[in-house]
């Protein structure tokens, strides 16, 4: 499965992504007449701040033209931080359902989403665990792939929630070579808790692992927090149902 195909019709692309979020998927030919298309994703993203996504994404009727989308997700991840009693961790779970619209050019992809999403943490410090309250929200999702030239990829990603208050924005762009997409990655999470990171790393997207395509992402991570720098990897996994 190569991008060229995928931006010249030939199959679909769209990555799908959760607080990175962010944050990918590629998808291959589209369904037959009369079929619901649909692909299955999960992500990792592991450093000092861990978080695991999993979702599926329907074409109506199919992701490899123009038309309708609705992605589903739920995850769930932990991150250290200092409270007003010391340090503590929190725990977060996530959802979202999404609808949107997907638009196809010579030069790429463009696609847009909306719909509701929820929020459940609890906090785990010296005083022992406290759960906070579910939170019900509205999310956004935008993103754009495009192809500068036959052998070039430029993506961009921003998902913004009420529930949180959060942003998640990524930017990445990879050079074809040893059978994947090679390049710089730059990404930014922040929230209303006043938690900020940033990675700055690089990526291979677009390559085989039997039947599942992958993008494997590697670099340094700055949080609110620690005074130093520290390693992040991310994984995503996709592959059509």
């Amino acid at each position: 499965m190569r991008l060229v195909r995928v931006l010249s019709r030939q199959s679909g692309i769209f990555i799908c992504a959760a607080t990175d979020l962010l944050r990918c998927a590629l998808f291959p030919a589209g369904a037959r007449a009369g079929e619901i298309d649909t692909l299955l994703f999960g992500s990792l993203d592991a450093a000092a701040a861990t978080f695991v996504t999993t979702g599926v994404k329907i074409g109506l009727p199919a992701l490899d033209r123009d038309g309708a989308v609705v992605l589903a997700s739920v995850g769930g991840g932990g991150r250290d931080e200092r409270g007003p009693d010391g340090a503590r961790r929190r725990y977060t779970a996530a959802g979202a359902l999404v609808v949107g619209y997907q638009w196809y050019f010579d030069w790429g992809v463009v696609a847009a989403f909306a719909g509701p999403e929820f929020t459940r943490e609890m906090l785990v410090g010296n005083r022992g665990p406290a759960l906070l309250p579910a939170r019900y929200a509205l999310r956004l999702h935008g993103e754009i792939w495009a192809r500068p030239t036959e052998a070039t990829l430029l993506q961009m990603t921003v998902i913004v929630g009420s529930a949180r208050d959060s942003l998640w924005a990524r930017a990445a762009w990879g050079y074809r070579l040893w059978g994947a997409y090679l390049g710089p990655e730059l990404s930014l999470y922040t929230d209303a808790t006043g938690y900020r990171k940033w990675n700055f790393g690089l990526h291979a997207t677009d390559f085989a692992v039997g039947r599942f395509a992958v993008r494997v992402s590697a670099g340094v991570q700055t949080e609110t927090g620690r005074r130093t720098t520290g390693p992040y990897m991310a994984l995503a996994v996709w592959s059509p149902w």
